[in-house]
């Protein structure tokens, strides 16, 4: 079954739906969309429709029911699915049961068991320390017994000293925990002990294992990102360059990426830059031949104010930001790469059809994601009517949203208030910087909730903060 004999199921919603509606159009699939009755409004539901396709559209009650989600895989007679980020994306299970059904689909992903290997944190940890790639210092398995975990809390101390941490900490986790359950932070190597005990016995009280994480938690660094890209041979991986992901908000989450990951050729830094970025995509494709990896995936780093980098995880999904990553890439001198076009095109089994030599790469990218929220009130989330939604439309920028932009738009309650991406190009740093002003300065979004308190985003966080970007 060649590529243009499948049929896509879309199993996601909101701008991940609408972008993954758009790259089947470029391919010329034909497609399946979800929905729920709280997104009935939303724009990937308008555009399945437009679309006019034979059973191009279903409702369904939930994007957590895969059961569901299969059932409408038959109807429509599909035979692959597409689960976007979030929900079922890197659920190993779902993935296995996918292609091992008596009616078997591809799931356009990474291989189930790849998703399995590297979706445990510990299993890659271990992985990476095994081909020398460099990891946060900390137990690579569960920790039984008290004296070897004391022995690695007094490394992980004496390691935050060396990197003139003033006031180190361990984390002591209950291994199969979950959700910030089982997790103390240490500040003290004399209470450790204590600690140690208290969360072993509460592991085995909730989860019947006693196990325990001892791991550093690195508080001042940068968050950089490798973009790879591989076909089903798993051979022959290629990368999309670097991304910064480091202004987040108070819980953690991103809020501004941007595509390289450092600029040392404009920006000064206390190390080499140049070679941080270099380490960081070897180490990432090192990891990516040695278990074959064999879709889109992304290798997410810390970088301290050394210079020194970490592997904190692998992320065997899309991302929410690899428009920003292929909005500088180039192949074969072409610009307008779009990777989950490339992810759908590789998933049906096409060869990748070019070389790392083939990529190139040319001026900035900044990302910026607009949320309904209060980032005066700890990014707490707000929901309402949009009532106006408009920008200035440039060559330059590409704006990504599930919101209508003619009429009114109730934010649904039940999902994250996400409303759009801003992907911002320029020639370099300073021009990106520019125009990303620009287009935040020319935004009007405006809206009420049923209060009538009036609509409160993050666009002032974004414009605060866009003069440091990549700046460390």
């Amino acid at each position: 079954m060649d590529q243009y004999t499948h049929k896509i199921l879309i199993a996601n919603r909101g701008e991940i739906a609408v972008r993954i509606i758009e790259a089947c159009r470029k391919l010329k699939l034909p497609f399946t969309a979800v929905y729920t009755a709280e997104d009935a409004a939303s724009g990937h539901v308008r555009l399945a429709h437009s679309a006019k396709g034979d059973k191009s559209l279903f409702r369904i009650s939930s994007y957590h029911d895969a059961n569901e989600l299969m059932a409408v895989a038959d109807e429509a007679n599909c035979t692959a699915i597409h689960p976007g980020y979030g929900f079922f994306a890197e659920d190993f299970r779902f993935a296995r049961r996918v292609t091992k059904r008596d009616r078997k689909m591809i799931f356009i992903g990474p291989s189930w068991k790849i998703i399995r290997e590297l979706g445990d944190k510990i299993n890659t940890k271990r992985l990476a320390r095994s081909l020398g790639v460099p990891t946060v210092p900390g137990s690579d398995r569960p920790i039984y017994d008290e004296m070897e975990a004391d022995r690695i809390a007094k490394t992980i101390f004496e390691f935050q000293a060396q990197q003139g941490i003033t006031h180190p900490l361990v984390l002591v986790k209950a291994s199969t925990g979950g959700g910030g359950m089982g997790i103390e932070e240490v500040y003290d190597p004399d209470q450790f002990r204590s600690v140690y005990r208290r969360i072993r016995n509460y592991a085995m009280r909730q989860f019947k294992d006693e196990g325990v994480l001892i791991e550093q938690r690195i508080t001042r660094f940068n968050h950089l990102e490798v973009q790879i890209v591989s076909d089903r041979s798993g051979r022959n991986p290629v990368h999309f360059g670097t991304r910064n992901c480091s202004i987040q908000s108070t819980g953690l989450q991103k809020r501004i990426e941007v595509a390289p990951g450092f600029v040392p050729e404009l920006l000064e830094y206390t190390f080499n830059a140049a070679k941080v970025l270099t380490d960081i995509v070897n180490y990432s494709l090192t990891m990516a031949r040695n278990v074959g990896y064999d879709n889109v995936g992304t290798w997410e780093w810390i970088v301290t104010r050394r210079g020194e980098p970490f592997l904190m995880e692998v992320n065997t999904r899309i991302q929410v930001e690899n428009g920003v990553s292929a909005r500088i890439s180039r192949i074969k001198g072409k610009g307008n790469v779009d990777l989950i076009a490339e992810q759908i095109r590789l998933g049906l089994g096409q060869p990748l059809g070019y070389a790392q030599d083939d990529i190139t790469f040319e001026g900035v990218g900044i990302e910026y994601r607009l949320i309904a929220e209060d980032p005066e009130n700890n990014f707490t989330p707000w929901v309402g009517r949009i009532e106006r939604f408009e920008w200035e439309k440039a060559p330059w920028l590409t704006l990504l949203t599930h919101v209508p932009y003619s009429e009114p738009y109730e934010i649904p309650i039940e999902f994250d208030p996400n409303l759009a991406l801003a992907i911002v190009w320029g020639k370099d740093l300073d021009e990106a910087k520019q125009r990303g002003l620009h287009f935040l300065n020319s935004l009007q979004l405006t809206g009420q909730n049923t209060t009538g308190e009036n609509l409160k985003s993050n666009a002032a966080f974004l414009t605060a903060n866009t003069e440091r970007v990549l700046r460390f």
